[in-house]
């Protein structure tokens, strides 16, 4: 199975993929003229400005929805991993897509504002619905509703819960060994996924505004609490810090561990990280109730740089700092090995040996918790994409029974991912992420190039605020944006 499964994983992200997401990056910071650097400070004024409706959630509850998806294991153990399988240079390309990735989460995000619906006396979108809006391809919409519903109901959930159970076996221990159908366990794993499956089910049958409130509370403290631990071990290090810095830099250009391998690897992470152009971002931007789509896009792009330029960097210095890592090379060689061999790269353990070393018998349990916090999350966050997409095959297949399936499929692969080993969970998980950005990055270069619906819509905002409106309007027919049937709607009234 593993074999298989990396075999795959070969294919799906091979250089092509990892060429097309900076290329795309690039591409769309060009065309907007690199709207990440440009209207940052605006960023940081819509977070706070939006409110939230019966039918929609605020600005803040949607980047709190799409944070708890970018913010989660790949930012403790992804970011491990990909010092250990890339070396230091990879956080280097990590920092490139995610500056790059802003500009394609806008993008991409605006497009799922534009031509979002009203189901149900809720609003819904992503990017199954923009590509049959924009392009009008109902097969390519189905195959990528299909594709998410898979990468998010069942693979993706795997990875977090996976950290989440080695994280608490390495903080708590084992406890007694249990037989079960999956093979002898750790009481500590099978009591965590039973835990993590009990409380995920409360919330997911309580509905898409349960996660909101949930998510919105608990990611921004988490994050912060991360933030402020890891520059306190910084700030303890700090004769250290350009030290780290400069071996980021230039392992970067002439890395230890080969320069597709830095490149590969720090992409790979990054994409998974913080989510640029693999198209799960969209969901939550859909759902927010604003006055003009180009506004979430802007919210969206900030939420990258959250994810990768403050919690994955923070992750990345704290290992790099007290030196808890290894440098896999070719077979079982080590480039460098400041660790025992059999500590495994994609775990939270990198992370967990660094800050335990700089505050012992806390370290551990910190690294536990917040793992806990940001996998849990995540979790939330994949059903909330899964079942915009479920909504969305609904409107055509007509199965009252999906949504109630999805549900159980979340718990049971959560469960699976607590209980199995790192590796399957890792190429599961990044086999659903390949895919998705393959589907949704052609989707929107393929759109700017028929309809330029985000481009226009940018256009459009910045016009009204250099005129200094008070109350923003968007009107689709006039900028020339076909089938937003939701704002031509709004606009009528």
């Amino acid at each position: 199975m593993l074999d298989f499964v990396n075999e795959l994983n070969g294919y799906i992200w091979s250089p092509a993929l990892i060429y097309l997401c900076l290329g795309a990056g690039l591409f769309f910071s060009v065309l907007t003229r690199f709207v990440q650097v440009r209207f940052f400070r605006e960023m940081w004024r819509l977070l706070f400005s939006g409110k939230s409706s019966d039918k929609g959630i605020s600005s803040f509850q949607a980047l709190a929805v799409s944070l708890s998806g970018r913010v989660g294991t790949g930012n403790i153990a992804g970011v491990a991993a990909a010092i250990g399988f890339g070396g230091p240079g990879a956080v280097f390309w990590m920092w490139i897509v995610a500056f790059l990735g802003a500009a394609t989460a806008y993008i991409e995000s605006a497009n799922a504002q534009i031509f979002k619906e009203e189901i149900d006396g809720s609003y819904r979108g992503g990017p199954a619905y923009y590509i049959e809006k924009a392009l009008g391809q109902k097969w390519y919409a189905w195959i990528f509703a299909i594709a998410t519903i898979l990468a998010c109901g069942l693979m993706l959930p795997t990875v977090q819960s996976n950290s989440l159970g080695n994280a608490i076996e390495m903080a708590f221990g084992t406890g007694a060994m249990i037989e079960t159908d999956f093979g002898l366990l750790s009481s500590a794993k099978v009591y965590t996924a039973v835990g993590i499956v009990l409380l995920l089910g409360f919330i997911v049958f309580g509905g898409v505004k349960r996660i909101a409130h949930f998510t919105q509370v608990v990611v921004p403290f988490m994050a912060l609490a991360y933030i402020i631990v890891a520059f306190s071990i910084i700030g303890l290090n700090i004769d250290k810090f350009f030290e780290v810095l400069q071996l980021i830099v230039s392992d970067a250009f002439s890395p230890m561990a080969g320069f597709g391998a830095a490149i590969g690897w720090g992409v790979k992470r990054g994409v998974y990280s913080n989510e640029a152009g693999q198209g799960t971002g969209p969901h939550a931007a859909a759902a927010a109730e604003v006055d003009h789509p180009a506004q979430q896009g802007l919210v969206q792009a900030f939420s990258v740089y959250i994810d990768t330029l403050f919690v994955c960097t923070a992750t990345a210095f704290m290992i790099l700092i007290t030196g808890s890592y290894n440098v896999h090379g070719a077979g079982d060689t080590f480039i460098v090995q400041n660790l025992a061999a059999d500590i495994a790269a994609n775990s939270p353990a990198y992370t967990q040996i660094g800050v335990e070393s700089i505050l012992p018998g806390l370290g551990q349990p910190f690294v536990a918790l917040a793992l806990f916090f940001f996998s849990f999350t995540t979790i939330l966050a994949y059903y909330f994409i899964a079942e915009a997409n479920v909504v969305y095959l609904n409107r055509t297949f007509k199965i009252p029974a999906l949504k109630s399936v999805l549900k159980i499929s979340i718990m049971a692969s959560t469960f699976y991912g607590t209980v199995k080993a790192a590796d399957i969970a890792w190429g599961l998980g990044d086999i659903a992420v390949g895919m998705m950005a393959w589907l949704n990055i052609i989707a929107i270069v393929i759109m700017f190039f028929i309809a330029k619906p985000a481009i226009k819509a940018l256009k459009d905002y910045e016009e009204q605020k250099k005129a200094g409106v008070e109350n923003y309007t968007f009107d689709p027919i006039k900028l020339g944006i076909k089938n937003a049937t939701f704002w031509e709607n709004r606009q009528k009234k």
